[in-house]
């Protein structure tokens, strides 16, 4: 996981493009954009951590990623060089995984609003009150609502979440991209 010293990293040439668009290409150097790592920044692996090869969910692409994990949290992340899919790369979604993952507004579990506040539920709750929805709205009319596929569904399961969209008694079904 170590930098080569005469190779350019993958921040340190990003930042480079950023800079070099901004005030016009050639006007850079790469000592204008780099510095010498400290000691801390060259402590890698954090303390006790553990790197996880794993890929990425962002999409149904499964781009390789290489988790950094210290005490069961994901700190950082690396593309996986070797992967045999993603060789070597991600997109903007894959990269900022690590991000959305530790973000301090994600969602962890069920919440529903009530007198304006939102409040923890339990997925039992949850469920039931789904359901009940569903079921009054397929009752009332079932054209009224709408179910999404997504990028990461396998054809099976694009199967049965169209399978459902016709026996719920809709037409209506999208894939997320497109929202």
């Amino acid at each position: 996981m170590s930098i080569s010293h005469n190779k350019i990293g993958r921040r340190s040439f990003l930042k480079m493009a950023a800079l070099s668009s901004s005030v016009g290409l050639g006007t850079l150097s790469l000592a204008d954009v780099t510095r010498k790592a400290t000691e801390e920044e060259m402590k890698n692996p954090f303390p006790n951590s553990k790197l996880v090869k794993s890929v990425c969910t962002a999409c149904s692409v499964g781009c390789g990623v290489i988790a950094e994990v210290q005490d069961g949290v994901w700190v950082r992340q690396e593309v996986a060089q070797d992967h045999p899919v993603s060789a070597g790369g991600h997109c903007c979604k894959g990269s900022d995984m690590v991000d959305m993952v530790r973000s301090s507004v994600r969602l962890k579990y069920p919440m529903e609003k009530v007198n304006g506040e939102w409040k923890r539920i339990s997925y039992e709750e949850a469920f039931d009150k789904i359901g009940a929805k569903l079921k009054a709205l397929r009752e009332e009319n079932p054209e009224q609502a709408m179910f999404l596929g997504s990028a990461k569904t396998s054809n099976e399961q694009a199967y049965y979440i169209r399978k459902f969209a016709a026996f719920y008694g809709t037409n209506n079904i999208d894939h997320q991209a497109r929202i």
